[in-house]
Formats: structure tokens, sequence, C-alpha cells
């Protein structure tokens, strides 16, 4: 757990590999919990908030250094359909960061020495649509109209205080733009993941300009990937790299493909922890899965992060 005399992860990624959890909706699914709501995981803050404690323990305990919050379809509006007012959605955004930090706490209990860091994450705005366009974007917003959206809830969690913010599902350029801004000033770290197609992100544009948009933000620790298909993590991890000088963050999917439609997973798994290797020699620094990866995909890759 982390505490006053715990390296911080910026330093531990400078150090070596850092391993991320898993999916954290597969994780709830596994228990037996509904979630075909549009407020998927983030439902269960205000619902079974232990849940969401015992989600992020297992994957402690599988060997995840760090834990990303439920909070990345947790917005203001998304609450807001439900009745729910902006004061209690800000109380709902702080307890994802609170019940990583108890999950820790219980791990530490356990037995698990090593520090252990949480993540808020600040999903795009798709997350909040429900309607997969957050594997595309281009929404027909503004830079400024997006950074409207998301700076009230990426100050929200900064209060809670996560050791660092994870600006994630990322799908192009513009959002990009708009949530580094939103981070600048916060005195909270971040890393910046785009969801990718190949060597370019899920609206199309180059890779080598997506990442640098983050290479003179101070804020930034780690750019990368996530949410994509293993196969596309290698080269990706390799131009973050190249273009940033800085760590690299990756944790994709299982590798099947999402139906928005039937709000399902498609096709067949083609992650693999082996699959490591290649991207810790490309440069990748903080790794896991996202998506349809579970504590044992994980246990598999902090056994070869070791």
């Amino acid at each position: 757990m982390t505490s006053d005399t715990s390296p911080r992860l910026a330093d531990a990624l400078a150090a070596g590999t850092v391993v991320l959890d898993g999916g954290m909706s597969n994780q709830l699914e596994s228990a037996g919990h509904e979630l075909s709501d549009e407020l998927w995981s983030a439902r269960l803050l205000a619902e079974r908030p232990e849940a969401v404690t015992e989600a992020h323990r297992a994957y402690f305990l599988a060997g995840a250094s760090v834990a990303i919050t439920a909070s990345y379809q947790a917005t203001f509006e998304g609450f807001g359909k439900r009745g729910i007012g902006r004061a209690e959605a800000a109380r709902l955004l702080a307890r994802s960061v609170e019940l990583a930090r108890s999950a820790a706490r219980q791990a530490a209990d356990r037995g698990v020495e090593r520090p252990l860091w949480v993540a808020a994450s600040v999903g795009p705005y798709g997350a909040m649509l429900a309607d997969g366009s957050e594997y595309r974007g281009r929404y027909g917003l503004s830079v400024a109209e997006l950074e409207r959206f998301h700076r009230p809830r990426i100050e929200a969690l900064a209060a809670a205080a996560p050791d660092v913010l994870a600006l994630e599902t990322v799908p192009d350029t513009d959002e990009a733009v708009a949530l580094l801004r939103a981070v600048r000033g916060l005195g909270v770290p971040a890393w910046l993941s785009y969801t990718v197609d190949g060597r370019r992100t899920r609206a199309g544009q180059p890779l080598e300009e997506a990442f640098a948009l983050a290479a003179d933000v101070d804020e930034v620790i780690a750019v990368g990937v996530n949410c994509c298909a293993p196969g596309d993590v290698e080269p990706a991890v390799e131009i973050a790299a190249r273009v940033t000088g800085r760590p690299v963050v990756a944790y994709p999917n299982s590798g099947e493909g999402w139906d928005a439609q039937a709000r399902a997973w498609r096709g067949r798994t083609t992650f693999s922890a082996a699959q490591i290797t290649a991207w810790r020699r490309a440069g990748a620094r903080l790794i896991g899965g996202c998506c349809r990866v579970g504590p044992e995909g994980i246990t598999a890759i902090a056994e070869l992060a070791d």
C-alpha cells in the first residue's frame, strides 16, 4: 500500500516494470454481477461498493501493483441521467478511489508487501454515450467542449488523491488535447493511453502525432495504449517510447471485439502473457490487461515481469 515512505509510481517505472490490473468488468461479471447497464461497473459504486473492493483485491492478490478505479464510465452526465445530483456524483467518484485504497489495505493485511498504487480512471467521452463510440472517436465536439466535459470529473477524482490519473481508451487526438489541458496544474501525475488500430488512433491519426502531444506535459509520467488488440501493442509501444522518451503503458484487451449493439464480446482470445517480453523490449514499463483479461492473466504477467 502506498504511504509517505513508498516510492512514487514514476520512480518505480524508472527502476523497472510495474504490473497493472486486468479488466474490472469481467472480474465483476465472474462474481455474478450483471453489467448490461449504461453505467457499466460504475453502477456498483452506488449499489454494491464492496463488490468493487473485492475485484480490486483479487487483482492485488494476483500480482498487480496498480489498481485502476471503477470510474471509467462514471460521469456527472451519466449519473445525472439516473437522477443522481452533482454532489452525490462527486462523492461516488471519490468513492472509486477510496474503494481501491481499501483493497490495497486488505491486500497488505493478507501479506502483500510490495507498494500498491491507485490509478483513477478517466474514460473517454464515448464511454458516457455507451454506444461503442470510444472505439471510433470523432464525436462532433470541439476540443473546448471536450475539455468542459472532462474537467469537472478530473478535478473530482484528483481531489480524492489517487496516485495517478489514467487518461485511458482515448480514440483520437482532439480528446487527448482536451484531457491534457484538463490535467495541467492539478498536481497529480497522469498517464495517457490511446485505443489504437495498427499504427493509428481509432480515429485514424498517426500515432507519432498522437503521442507527441504528451511529450511536453509535465504531469504525464507514461504514455501508451490500452483496450486494443494484443497484436497492436508492440509497434505502438515502440512509437510511444521513441516519440516521447517516457515510460510506456500497455494493457490490451483479450483480442476479442466489442459488439456495441449486443453489448457483448465476440471473437477469439489472442492475449498471452508471453507477449510482454517483446513489449518490454520495445519500452513498456507499466503492463497489464484490459477487457477480458482476468487475475490469472495478471499473475502470468507478474511472474514474467519478475
